[in-house]
């Protein structure tokens, strides 16, 4: 899926999010509410090399791109993330909850 389509799903103004002089420009929040209840910060978020993404890691990332804490665009490049590949996490949060997550990754295995 192409970055600007996802853009338009999100109704972003354009791929990176960023504002033109005659759009409204929407300050970075510092905090969202986590999948926990509680508040969720960057510094909260998985480490950028995170490998074993489980469900509390994608729950965070989700809320953090919802909630404005980052963009998709951030999100992506953090994790080395397809944008199908969040957008398949939020779909799994919207129709089954935090449960829904639970489907193990695709992994490749080279070499062994």
């Amino acid at each position: 899926m192409r970055l600007a389509s996802v853009a338009q799903e999100f109704g972003a103004s354009n791929m990176f999010g960023l504002s033109t002089m005659t759009e409204n420009y929407r300050p970075r929040v510092r905090y969202v509410i986590g999948p926990d209840g509680s508040p969720l910060t960057v510094a909260d978020l998985p480490p950028r090399d995170t490998k074993r993404w489980v469900i509390r890691r994608k729950a965070e990332v989700v809320a953090a791109v919802r909630g404005g804490l980052i963009s998709l665009e951030e999100a992506c490049e953090r994790y080395t993330l397809t944008v199908d590949e969040f957008l398949s996490w939020q779909r799994s949060i919207d129709k089954h909850g935090l449960p829904g997550l639970r489907a193990t990754r695709i992994q490749e295995y080279r070499g062994s």
